[in-house]
């Protein structure tokens, strides 16, 4: 891939948009797709590997930064509606019109606010180890909740986002933190730790995503979903769509062996893949 236009080495662009400057870079060219990211994520922190694996499958892929995170500016949030708002500013802004729409973790909830509040927005919706809406199955670990507060360390990454068990995970695991620690220029600022875990609570909840309205949506809708999950995600158990799976009429699930909260991460090729052979047949 050209050195101007791969994961690791494309410049940041900013947009304007209602008071606040918006920061995002796009890889590749063709059917636009935005990603919107997890809990204390940056642009920085999704795998290069993923971003240039969508792009080679003819995506032109947005990836961005919340307002007042990352090069972003305005008042920082993580209320899911706050990053809908970001979400729906940008496809605006960039005059994008229809995507397909991604979201990891938070990023998934908030792209799930996104469809239902515009749905003209997006041809696809694609979530990456987040949480349907509704009563759950089974609720996440509260080792998440000790980790995410906290800084971290490459075991804490390896605890979070793959599987700790598994020897194969842990080398996937190094080999995608090398792959994120390769941009040299133009990192984003991290996210403070101290001030994302206020909007943590003191454990799982059950709903994590308390909007009625969302799942009776879903459950009518005739937007294709993916949900792509890893096997033992101790955020948002993939479980719980599974337990979905006969409820929701366009749903299609993909879960990824022997990982975590990050399984794009630990399969950065198979991920790209999958969601495109999704995008191209739905």
């Amino acid at each position: 891939m050209n050195l101007s236009t791969a994961a690791s080495t494309v410049a940041n662009q900013f947009v304007e948009v209602d008071g606040r400057r918006l920061a995002y870079r796009v890889i590749g060219a063709g059917t636009p797709l935005v990603l919107c990211l997890r809990f204390r994520g940056t642009m920085d922190d999704w795998d290069p590997a993923f971003l240039d694996g969508l792009a080679a499958r003819h995506f032109r892929v947005h990836v961005f930064d919340y307002s007042g995170l990352g090069w972003s500016t305005g008042q920082p949030s993580y209320d899911p509606a706050a990053l809908a708002k970001d979400i729906i500013d940008l496809i605006g802004a960039l005059g994008l019109g229809r995507v397909v729409l991604g979201g990891w973790s938070i990023g998934g909830v908030a792209a799930q606010l996104v469809w239902l509040q515009a749905p003209q927005l997006l041809s696809h919706l694609v979530l990456i180890a987040t949480t349907p809406p509704g009563p759950l199955v089974k609720t996440g670990e509260p080792l998440f909740y000790e980790l995410a507060a906290r800084d971290n360390d490459f075991e804490d990454f390896v605890s979070l986002f793959f599987e700790p068990s598994s020897a194969s995970s842990r080398e996937a695991a190094q080999r995608s933190a090398e792959r994120i620690a390769r941009r040299s220029e133009g990192r984003c600022p991290p996210v403070p730790f101290a001030w994302a875990a206020q909007f943590l609570g003191d454990g799982p909840r059950n709903p994590m995503f308390p909007l009625p309205v969302a799942l009776d949506a879903l459950k009518q809708t005739q937007t294709p979903v993916l949900h792509l999950g890893g096997d033992h995600d101790i955020v948002f158990p993939v479980e719980n769509w599974y337990a979905l799976n006969r409820a929701l009429p366009t749903l299609q699930l993909l879960t990824l062996p022997s990982t975590g909260h990050g399984p794009q991460s630990q399969y950065p090729e198979a991920s790209a893949a999958h969601i495109a052979a999704f995008v191209e047949s739905s």
